[in-house]
Protein backbone atom coordinates (compact mmCIF):
# COMPACT_ATOMS: atom_id res chain seq x y z
CA UNK A 1 0.00 0.00 0.00
CA UNK A 2 1.50 3.50 -0.81
CA UNK A 3 2.22 6.09 1.85
CA UNK A 4 0.33 9.42 1.26
CA UNK A 5 2.99 11.92 0.89
CA UNK A 6 3.20 15.60 2.27
CA UNK A 7 5.30 17.99 0.65
CA UNK A 8 7.87 19.55 3.41
CA UNK A 9 10.54 22.08 3.32
CA UNK A 10 13.34 21.95 6.03
CA UNK A 11 14.48 25.39 7.10
CA UNK A 12 17.48 25.02 9.27
CA UNK A 13 20.87 25.66 10.86
CA UNK A 14 22.25 22.45 11.64
CA UNK A 15 23.57 22.25 14.47
CA UNK A 16 23.24 19.05 16.76
CA UNK A 17 19.43 18.79 17.64
CA UNK A 18 18.97 20.19 14.00
CA UNK A 19 21.22 17.13 12.48
CA UNK A 20 18.60 15.06 14.21
CA UNK A 21 15.65 16.20 13.06
CA UNK A 22 16.97 16.03 9.84
CA UNK A 23 17.60 12.17 9.96
CA UNK A 24 14.30 12.04 11.35
CA UNK A 25 12.82 13.78 8.09
CA UNK A 26 15.15 11.97 5.71
CA UNK A 27 13.99 8.32 7.34
CA UNK A 28 10.17 9.10 6.80
CA UNK A 29 8.46 8.03 3.61
CA UNK A 30 5.40 10.40 4.36
CA UNK A 31 7.35 13.67 3.99
CA UNK A 32 8.21 14.29 -0.17
CA UNK A 33 11.04 16.73 0.71
CA UNK A 34 11.30 19.50 -1.65
CA UNK A 35 14.27 21.31 -0.26
CA UNK A 36 17.12 22.04 2.52
CA UNK A 37 17.00 25.60 3.41
CA UNK A 38 20.07 26.46 5.52
CA UNK A 39 20.95 29.62 7.41
CA UNK A 40 23.27 31.26 9.86
CA UNK A 41 22.63 30.50 13.30
CA UNK A 42 24.27 27.94 15.91
CA UNK A 43 27.49 27.99 13.12
CA UNK A 44 27.96 30.42 10.38
CA UNK A 45 26.11 29.92 7.63
CA UNK A 46 28.74 28.00 5.45
CA UNK A 47 29.34 25.26 8.27
CA UNK A 48 25.63 25.11 8.47
CA UNK A 49 25.12 24.37 4.39
CA UNK A 50 27.97 21.72 4.86
CA UNK A 51 26.52 20.04 8.06
CA UNK A 52 23.21 19.86 6.47
CA UNK A 53 24.90 17.68 3.03
CA UNK A 54 26.63 15.81 5.21
CA UNK A 55 24.08 14.84 7.10
CA UNK A 56 22.08 14.13 3.85
CA UNK A 57 25.27 11.67 2.57
CA UNK A 58 25.01 9.73 6.10
CA UNK A 59 21.28 9.33 5.58
CA UNK A 60 22.31 8.05 1.96
CA UNK A 61 19.44 10.90 0.49
CA UNK A 62 21.64 13.00 -1.73
CA UNK A 63 18.60 13.34 -3.94
CA UNK A 64 17.66 15.86 -2.11
CA UNK A 65 18.74 19.50 -2.85
CA UNK A 66 20.42 21.57 -0.21
CA UNK A 67 20.19 25.09 -0.92
CA UNK A 68 22.25 27.43 1.40
CA UNK A 69 20.49 30.66 2.84
CA UNK A 70 21.07 33.76 4.84
CA UNK A 71 24.54 34.44 6.06
CA UNK A 72 23.10 37.29 8.67
CA UNK A 73 19.85 38.31 10.51
CA UNK A 74 17.53 40.82 9.37
CA UNK A 75 18.70 43.58 11.03
CA UNK A 76 20.96 42.18 14.46
CA UNK A 77 24.25 40.92 14.67
CA UNK A 78 24.95 37.25 14.24
CA UNK A 79 24.41 35.18 17.58
CA UNK A 80 26.54 31.60 17.53
CA UNK A 81 25.81 28.99 19.86
CA UNK A 82 28.73 26.91 18.59
CA UNK A 83 29.55 26.16 22.70
CA UNK A 84 26.22 23.82 22.67
CA UNK A 85 27.10 22.46 19.18
CA UNK A 86 31.23 22.32 18.74
CA UNK A 87 33.20 24.33 16.67
CA UNK A 88 31.94 21.95 13.62
CA UNK A 89 27.94 22.14 14.98
CA UNK A 90 27.85 18.51 14.51
CA UNK A 91 29.15 17.69 18.04
CA UNK A 92 31.54 14.50 17.61
CA UNK A 93 30.33 13.37 14.21
CA UNK A 94 33.14 12.96 12.36
CA UNK A 95 32.71 15.66 8.93
CA UNK A 96 34.10 14.23 6.20
CA UNK A 97 33.22 14.92 2.91
CA UNK A 98 29.81 15.88 2.80
CA UNK A 99 29.39 14.52 -1.27
CA UNK A 100 27.06 16.05 -3.82
CA UNK A 101 27.46 19.61 -3.79
CA UNK A 102 24.74 22.28 -2.80
CA UNK A 103 21.85 22.82 -5.34
CA UNK A 104 22.14 26.08 -7.06
CA UNK A 105 20.30 29.18 -6.39
CA UNK A 106 19.49 30.91 -2.39
CA UNK A 107 17.61 29.40 -0.29
CA UNK A 108 14.95 32.44 0.03
CA UNK A 109 14.11 32.13 -4.12
CA UNK A 110 13.88 28.03 -3.19
CA UNK A 111 11.79 28.67 -0.97
CA UNK A 112 9.39 31.14 -2.69
CA UNK A 113 9.58 28.89 -6.15
CA UNK A 114 8.43 25.67 -3.96
CA UNK A 115 5.86 27.04 -2.28
CA UNK A 116 4.56 29.80 -5.35
CA UNK A 117 4.81 26.76 -7.83
CA UNK A 118 2.19 24.15 -5.85
CA UNK A 119 -1.44 24.49 -5.02
CA UNK A 120 -2.09 26.73 -1.91
CA UNK A 121 -1.66 24.81 1.35
CA UNK A 122 0.01 21.81 -0.31
CA UNK A 123 4.03 22.83 0.89
CA UNK A 124 4.23 22.55 4.63
CA UNK A 125 7.73 23.50 6.73
CA UNK A 126 9.66 22.73 9.71
CA UNK A 127 11.42 25.96 10.91
CA UNK A 128 14.54 24.75 13.18
CA UNK A 129 16.60 28.22 13.69
CA UNK A 130 16.35 31.94 12.73
CA UNK A 131 13.45 32.92 10.47
CA UNK A 132 16.08 34.71 8.47
CA UNK A 133 14.72 32.79 5.18
CA UNK A 134 11.44 32.26 5.82
CA UNK A 135 11.03 35.81 6.61
CA UNK A 136 12.88 37.42 3.70
CA UNK A 137 10.49 35.39 1.42
CA UNK A 138 7.53 36.56 3.41
CA UNK A 139 9.38 39.79 2.24
CA UNK A 140 10.09 38.98 -1.26
CA UNK A 141 6.75 37.43 -2.10
CA UNK A 142 3.74 38.46 0.72
CA UNK A 143 1.42 35.97 -0.98
CA UNK A 144 3.90 32.92 -0.12
CA UNK A 145 2.26 33.45 3.77
CA UNK A 146 -1.13 32.24 2.77
CA UNK A 147 -0.11 29.36 0.26
CA UNK A 148 2.15 27.42 3.08
CA UNK A 149 0.47 24.82 5.31
CA UNK A 150 1.71 23.16 8.33
CA UNK A 151 4.84 25.58 9.75
CA UNK A 152 6.13 23.97 12.42
CA UNK A 153 8.57 26.40 14.59
CA UNK A 154 10.97 25.24 16.79
CA UNK A 155 10.87 28.74 18.86
CA UNK A 156 10.35 30.52 21.73
CA UNK A 157 10.02 30.44 25.25
CA UNK A 158 7.08 31.40 28.27
CA UNK A 159 6.99 29.63 31.44
CA UNK A 160 10.32 27.61 30.97
CA UNK A 161 12.15 30.81 30.80
CA UNK A 162 14.91 31.70 27.98
CA UNK A 163 18.05 29.69 26.88
CA UNK A 164 20.57 32.01 25.54
CA UNK A 165 18.67 35.13 27.96
CA UNK A 166 17.15 35.18 30.76
CA UNK A 167 13.80 35.60 28.83
CA UNK A 168 14.54 34.70 25.34
CA UNK A 169 14.92 31.16 23.29
CA UNK A 170 18.17 31.08 20.92
CA UNK A 171 16.14 30.63 17.76
CA UNK A 172 13.93 33.75 18.51
CA UNK A 173 17.16 35.95 20.22
CA UNK A 174 19.01 35.19 17.23
CA UNK A 175 17.13 37.29 14.78
CA UNK A 176 13.89 38.77 16.53
CA UNK A 177 13.07 41.01 13.35
CA UNK A 178 12.65 37.74 11.33
CA UNK A 179 10.41 36.13 13.83
CA UNK A 180 8.23 39.32 14.03
CA UNK A 181 7.77 39.42 10.36
CA UNK A 182 6.20 35.77 10.28
CA UNK A 183 4.33 36.15 13.29
CA UNK A 184 2.79 39.30 11.65
CA UNK A 185 2.42 37.78 7.94
CA UNK A 186 -0.53 35.52 8.77
CA UNK A 187 1.47 32.46 8.48
CA UNK A 188 -0.17 30.87 11.70
CA UNK A 189 2.55 28.72 12.89
CA UNK A 190 3.02 26.45 15.37
CA UNK A 191 5.53 27.04 18.18
CA UNK A 192 7.29 24.23 20.38
CA UNK A 193 9.21 26.09 22.12
CA UNK A 194 10.97 25.53 25.44
CA UNK A 195 7.77 24.71 27.36
CA UNK A 196 7.49 22.19 25.06
CA UNK A 197 11.33 20.60 24.01
CA UNK A 198 12.00 20.63 27.52
CA UNK A 199 9.70 17.61 27.92
CA UNK A 200 11.55 15.49 25.88
CA UNK A 201 14.90 14.75 27.30
CA UNK A 202 17.26 12.49 25.39
CA UNK A 203 17.75 9.73 28.36
CA UNK A 204 20.88 7.59 28.11
CA UNK A 205 18.26 4.59 28.25
CA UNK A 206 16.49 6.08 24.74
CA UNK A 207 20.03 7.01 23.49
CA UNK A 208 20.80 3.20 23.94
CA UNK A 209 18.07 2.13 22.28
CA UNK A 210 19.23 3.96 19.08
CA UNK A 211 22.78 3.15 19.33
CA UNK A 212 21.29 -0.69 19.57
CA UNK A 213 19.65 -0.09 16.38
CA UNK A 214 22.96 -0.05 14.45
CA UNK A 215 21.99 1.72 10.90
CA UNK A 216 23.96 4.64 9.95
CA UNK A 217 21.36 7.09 11.00
CA UNK A 218 20.56 5.47 14.54
CA UNK A 219 24.29 5.48 15.17
CA UNK A 220 25.06 9.56 14.32
CA UNK A 221 22.20 10.44 16.28
CA UNK A 222 23.17 8.64 19.42
CA UNK A 223 26.65 10.39 18.69
CA UNK A 224 25.40 13.59 18.66
CA UNK A 225 22.60 13.42 21.33
CA UNK A 226 25.53 11.94 23.77
CA UNK A 227 27.33 15.46 22.93
CA UNK A 228 24.58 17.33 23.69
CA UNK A 229 24.33 15.37 26.97
CA UNK A 230 28.02 15.95 27.74
CA UNK A 231 27.32 19.87 27.12
CA UNK A 232 23.73 19.52 29.10
CA UNK A 233 25.87 18.41 32.10
CA UNK A 234 29.04 20.96 31.63
CA UNK A 235 26.78 24.13 30.84
CA UNK A 236 22.84 23.29 31.98
CA UNK A 237 23.39 21.80 35.07
CA UNK A 238 21.31 18.31 34.11
CA UNK A 239 21.33 14.83 33.12
CA UNK A 240 19.75 14.81 29.68
CA UNK A 241 19.59 17.10 27.14
CA UNK A 242 16.09 18.50 25.30
CA UNK A 243 15.37 16.91 22.07
CA UNK A 244 14.33 20.79 20.47
CA UNK A 245 14.47 20.49 16.63
CA UNK A 246 13.14 16.85 16.32
CA UNK A 247 9.84 17.96 17.63
CA UNK A 248 9.23 20.22 14.74
CA UNK A 249 9.61 16.67 12.32
CA UNK A 250 7.89 14.79 14.93
CA UNK A 251 4.43 17.94 15.15
CA UNK A 252 4.49 17.22 11.01
CA UNK A 253 4.92 13.43 11.01
CA UNK A 254 2.50 13.13 14.70
CA UNK A 255 0.50 16.48 15.76
CA UNK A 256 -1.52 14.17 18.02
CA UNK A 257 1.80 13.83 20.11
CA UNK A 258 1.70 17.44 21.07
CA UNK A 259 -0.83 19.32 22.68
CA UNK A 260 -1.19 22.87 21.44
CA UNK A 261 -3.26 26.30 22.34
CA UNK A 262 -4.25 28.98 20.38
CA UNK A 263 -2.81 31.98 21.48
CA UNK A 264 -1.38 35.79 20.28
CA UNK A 265 2.64 35.84 20.21
CA UNK A 266 4.53 38.84 19.88
CA UNK A 267 8.60 39.12 19.83
CA UNK A 268 10.11 42.08 21.25
CA UNK A 269 12.61 43.79 18.91
CA UNK A 270 13.32 46.80 20.86
CA UNK A 271 14.74 46.16 24.55
CA UNK A 272 18.37 45.38 24.80
CA UNK A 273 17.86 43.45 28.23
CA UNK A 274 14.57 41.35 27.10
CA UNK A 275 15.15 40.99 22.96
CA UNK A 276 13.19 38.13 21.48
CA UNK A 277 11.54 37.44 24.35
CA UNK A 278 7.92 35.74 23.07
CA UNK A 279 4.79 37.57 25.06
CA UNK A 280 2.54 34.22 24.36
CA UNK A 281 -1.22 36.03 25.40
CA UNK A 282 -3.50 32.56 25.62
CA UNK A 283 -6.26 35.10 26.71
CA UNK A 284 -6.51 37.20 22.99
CA UNK A 285 -9.32 37.64 21.32
CA UNK A 286 -9.84 35.34 18.14
CA UNK A 287 -9.01 37.75 15.83
CA UNK A 288 -5.63 38.83 17.45
CA UNK A 289 -4.86 34.86 17.45
CA UNK A 290 -1.61 34.50 15.24
CA UNK A 291 -0.51 30.68 16.09
CA UNK A 292 -0.41 27.65 18.23
CA UNK A 293 1.54 27.59 21.14
CA UNK A 294 3.09 23.49 22.42
CA UNK A 295 2.21 23.18 25.99
CA UNK A 296 2.74 19.51 26.15
CA UNK A 297 4.72 16.50 24.26
CA UNK A 298 4.30 12.69 24.50
CA UNK A 299 8.62 12.30 25.00
CA UNK A 300 7.68 8.39 24.81
CA UNK A 301 5.89 8.76 21.68
CA UNK A 302 8.67 11.01 19.96
CA UNK A 303 11.41 8.86 21.11
CA UNK A 304 9.45 5.68 20.01
CA UNK A 305 9.04 7.57 16.66
CA UNK A 306 12.88 8.37 16.28
CA UNK A 307 13.49 5.00 17.49
CA UNK A 308 11.42 3.16 14.71
CA UNK A 309 12.09 5.52 12.00
CA UNK A 310 15.83 5.60 12.49
CA UNK A 311 16.02 1.64 13.11
CA UNK A 312 15.15 1.03 8.99
CA UNK A 313 17.76 3.49 8.08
Amino acid sequence: MAVARRTVIIDGDPGVDDAVALLLAFASPELDIAAITTVAGNVPAVLTARNARVIRRIAGREDVPVHAGCVHPVMRDPVKADHFHGPSGLGDLPVDDPGAPLAPGHAVDALIEVVMGRPPRAVDMAVMGPMTNLALAIRLQPALAGRLGTVAVMGGARSEGGNITATAEYNIHADPHAADIVLRSGVRPVLLGLDCTHQVRATEARIGDLEALGTPSALAAASLLRFSNRIERAVGGGEAAPLHDPCTVAYLLAPELFETRPCRIDVETASPMTLGCTAVEFRAEPAQVNALWAVKADAEGVFALLTERLGAS
